[in-house]
């Protein structure tokens, strides 16, 4: 059975993320979870600095400041970022508006596999070590991958709103420890560990 683990960001991964972000690109999809990377990928080590500023945030404020996590979602067998997920600890008045605690996806040449299900597990396992008990996340109207996936582990659709954008979109709450004892006997085989590692220059 093929196995996934999370990876915490780090210099050996330079180039495999950087191809990561130009797949996405070249494809001209949406790019969610990568905790800004898409912005930053020229920049690769200042986006680092970034995420261990943003672990280090002790406080939420208003502006997009929070406490974060940013893990490339791994594919075992053959060492591949699949994906990536971006995880808030706290929310600030903004994020619960839009934007909630879990941002994901997967690379356009490995989706229609499942894949995002198994993203989505191993975030709501990290929330859990963090001692988040509900989760809030988001997803556009149009994307019914993404919302389809977080019924999948057990979301429940609160409300239907526009954007800042103008897009219409969906919010869902997820009870992490139900999610996590509910469909842990799907997940639970495919997952290596949940890997976080110290920065390696």
């Amino acid at each position: 059975m093929t196995k996934f683990k999370f990876e915490e960001p780090n210099i050996l991964r330079k180039n495999d993320a950087i191809d990561y972000i130009v797949e996405n690109i070249k494809a001209g999809s949406n790019i969610n979870g990568t905790g800004s990377l898409d912005s930053y990928y020229e920049q690769y080590e200042h986006w680092l600095d970034i995420l261990d500023y943003r672990k280090n945030i002790k406080y939420p404020n208003e502006e997009f400041r929070v406490p974060s996590l940013t893990y490339f979602f791994v594919r075992c067998d053959d060492n591949k970022i699949v994906g990536m997920c971006n995880i808030r600890l706290e929310l600030n008045s903004t994020l619960k508006f839009e934007g909630g605690n879990i941002g994901y996806g997967i690379r356009p040449s490995e989706r229609k596999k499942g894949y995002n299900k198994i993203n989505l597990y191993l975030a709501l396992k990290v929330c859990h070590e963090h001692g988040l008990k509900e989760v809030l996340l988001d997803a556009d109207v149009a994307n019914p991958a993404s919302w389809k996936t977080m019924e999948a582990l057990g979301g429940k659709r609160i409300k239907k709103y526009d954007g800042f954008d103008g897009n219409p979109s969906y919010k869902y709450k997820i009870d992490v420890d139900k999610s996590l004892e509910t469909y842990a006997n799907i997940y639970e085989p495919m997952i290596e560990e949940v890997y976080e590692n110290r920065r390696v220059y």
